[in-house]
């Protein structure tokens, strides 16, 4: 392609007015911006949310606002790049902090987009998943994928939180996203599959002759294992850098379509530089504290903290301390696409 692009204001104004009525428009003034050399030019840019600021916003919503009115009360993370309003962390990534509060539930629902959950504070929270009561406790995974019932209810007796993330940027986008809403499902008398078909890593259910593997087999994967598995994996980890990413148990594949989740630990004053990726990222973290510098954006992060990084971001972490975070990305959709992307620092 030419570097030398005419712009529009070179053309006649008669010609762009009949272009303007005849419904169309030349290419060539924007094709830099659409097909850029060498790398996208990202609208979004690093985000940073502090817990300790969020939370007394969330409680004061569950002052202000009873969750029969909010349905879902949801604070949303935006974009800086887009503006506060945005329903986008990333391009693709949607991220909000729910709050729960003792007694209350959500009502049930199920929508085209899927949904995860990162507990981030509170005991006696659970979701309904299919009628699959799971329990949410600290740091736990909890899946709600597209097209499956579910709803929120608490037990507990302080606050329950949690990061919702979504890949809702992509079904506004394509124009499918919408919600049916039900009544409240009826709750199977058993433990959820992370503690029973699925307690051990390598071990299933014996398949029977004809069983096909089940899309989503598994709907919540407790922090605890997550964290004893991390810690073993970074004994024989040199660096100081483990990570492990969330799977089917049945068939480890990425649990959701479109979003995949890595959990990742970092030994206090290890240095860890990633790739550059050609997805789009949010890391949340559940504990300890460290500094990670985005597109050379330096963003100090502690507990319950959520930072975000875009496309082809270059990225440093380093931990002042022991410290575990969870990164949310969009490679399971690139990859189906056919162009996900790493490139060497």
């Amino acid at each position: 392609m030419s570097q030398q692009l005419g712009t529009l204001e070179e053309l006649p104004q008669d010609y762009r007015d009949d272009m303007a009525k005849a419904g169309v428009a030349p290419l060539w003034p924007m094709m830099r911006n659409v097909l850029p050399h060498g790398a996208p030019r990202p609208v979004t840019k690093p985000g940073y949310w502090n817990y300790g600021a969020l939370r007394p916003l969330l409680l004061r919503a569950g002052e202000l606002t009873p969750v029969e009115k909010a349905e879902r009360r949801v604070l949303v993370l935006s974009d800086p790049g887009r503006g506060v309003g945005a329903m986008q962390a990333t391009s693709s990534i949607y991220l909000g902090m729910q709050l729960l509060l003792p007694g209350e539930t959500a009502p049930a629902h199920v929508h085209t987009p899927s949904a995860v959950r990162i507990v981030v504070e509170g005991t006696g929270g659970f979701t309904v998943v299919d009628g699959e009561k799971l329990p949410m406790t600290e740091g736990d995974l909890v899946l709600t994928p597209g097209g499956e019932w579910h709803d929120h209810g608490h037990e507990g007796t302080e606050p329950v939180v949690w990061l919702d993330a979504l890949d809702l940027p992509l079904f506004v986008y394509l124009e499918g996203s919408y919600a049916t809403e039900g009544p409240l499902q009826a709750q199977r008398n058993r433990p959820d599959a992370s503690q029973v078909e699925y307690l051990a890593s390598g071990l299933a259910p014996s398949r029977k002759l004809g069983a096909g593997a089940r899309r989503y087999p598994m709907m919540r994967y407790p922090w605890d294992r997550t964290r004893a598995a991390l810690d073993q994996l970074a004994r024989y980890t040199e660096g100081g850098v483990a990570e492990l990413d969330y799977v089917n148990p049945e068939t480890g594949a990425d649990v959701l379509p479109t979003m995949g989740f890595t959990a990742k630990r970092l030994a206090a004053g290890a240095t860890h530089r990633p790739p550059l990726r050609s997805s789009s990222a949010a890391y949340h973290v559940i504990a300890g504290r460290g500094v990670s510098v985005v597109n050379g954006e330096r963003i100090e992060w502690g507990p319950k903290d959520t930072f975000t990084a875009p496309v082809f971001a270059d990225i440093t972490h380093h931990a002042a301390e022991d410290a575990y975070l969870i990164r949310v990305h969009d490679r399971p959709l690139q990859d189906k696409l056919g162009y996900y992307e790493e490139r060497a620092r």
